[in-house]
């Protein structure tokens, strides 16, 4: 356990965009069970600010997001910067969407600070050895459908929290908030590849990243792919690993996406050969295009990977 506190600066920042609902066209409600939902994209448009405040959420206020430009083999793409000082809290026992929330034909997968309440995902939560009590709780969902009384309560449920004590934040993958909430995320994919790999996460110190941002597809299924690649393809993160240079020489050439088998074709594409089931591709492909890993016991950065102009340009720009 610890004094971190996500949830409260989570509901924080919730607390913030709900009163600047309008102009970051957000519709907040009050369900019937009391708890608060903010749309961010379904039956409203959202936007850049909410897709800020959406990715803050998500890292349960101990992440940094910001608007940038990144240049790319001389393409200009509109992108965001991460960064943290707290990794494998913001990134792990927050924002990775960890959290499958399905009952009867709902289904939506969770992400941010409520998981670090709730638990569910126990064995992930006894590695990074992190947990609180809060009072109320905010969860994320990735989802075009609003979720109901029903949803709430069993969320609540399954929290151990009044649905009166919950905020649930939607945003559907086809929307600019969904979409910002996606490329954030920069940095946590590296750190769940890491801990696949067997790396105790909690030895990264601090970490900074950049990612392109998707323009708003056509359909969520385009969508789930352009944001994939955004990260696969275009994303950079560099992390400050308590490890010794013989460590991180052994793990830096397979974290990137290249390391993966089924790297080297558009997500969307690669989504396809697999029938659309996500569990049959590559768990090790979903790591940034390019890292840097630097020890805090020598100062020497280790790097591997590289961005693929080619492959962005034929994702972000398709039809």
């Amino acid at each position: 356990m610890t004094t971190l506190q996500v949830n409260e600066r989570s509901a924080a920042i919730a607390d913030r965009l709900e009163q600047r609902a309008d102009v970051a066209r957000v519709a907040v409600h009050r369900l019937g069970n009391g708890c608060r939902l903010i749309d961010a994209g379904i039956d409203v448009p959202g936007g850049y600010e909410a897709g800020l405040a959406l990715a803050e959420i998500c890292m349960g206020g101990l992440g940094r997001i910001a608007y940038t430009s990144l240049a790319i083999a001389g393409d200009q793409w509109p992108g965001v910067v991460v960064t943290t000082d707290h990794p494998a809290v913001a990134c792990m026992a927050s924002q990775y969407a960890g959290w499958v929330v399905q009952i009867d034909k709902y289904f939506a997968m969770g992400s941010g600070p409520l998981r670090a309440h709730a638990r569910v995902e126990g064995e992930l939560f006894r590695k990074l050895g992190y947990g609180e009590q809060a009072q109320r709780g905010v969860l994320v969902l990735e989802t075009r459908t609003l979720p109901t009384d029903a949803v709430v309560s069993w969320v609540g449920e399954k929290a151990r929290l009044a649905p009166a004590s919950l905020t649930l934040v939607v945003a559907p993958t086809a929307s600019i908030a969904g979409g910002v909430q996606i490329s954030a995320r920069v940095l946590e994919t590296g750190l769940h590849k890491l801990d696949a790999l067997g790396f105790d996460v909690t030895r990264i110190m601090a970490a900074a990243g950049t990612a392109p941002l998707a323009p708003v597809a056509k359909n969520d299924l385009r969508a789930i792919g352009r944001t994939n690649d955004c990260i696969l393809y275009g994303g950079q993160a560099h992390y400050l690993v308590r490890a010794s240079d013989a460590e991180l020489e052994a793990i830096t050439p397979r974290l990137p996406a290249v390391a993966s088998a089924d790297y080297g074709t558009p997500f969307y594409e690669t989504f396809q050969r697999y029938n659309g089931d996500f569990y049959k591709i590559d768990p090790l492909l979903f790591s940034p295009a390019e890292v840097w890993l630097t020890s805090t016991e020598s100062g020497k950065t280790h790097h591997a990977g590289r961005l693929d102009p080619d492959m962005l340009r034929a994702s972000l720009r398709e039809s």
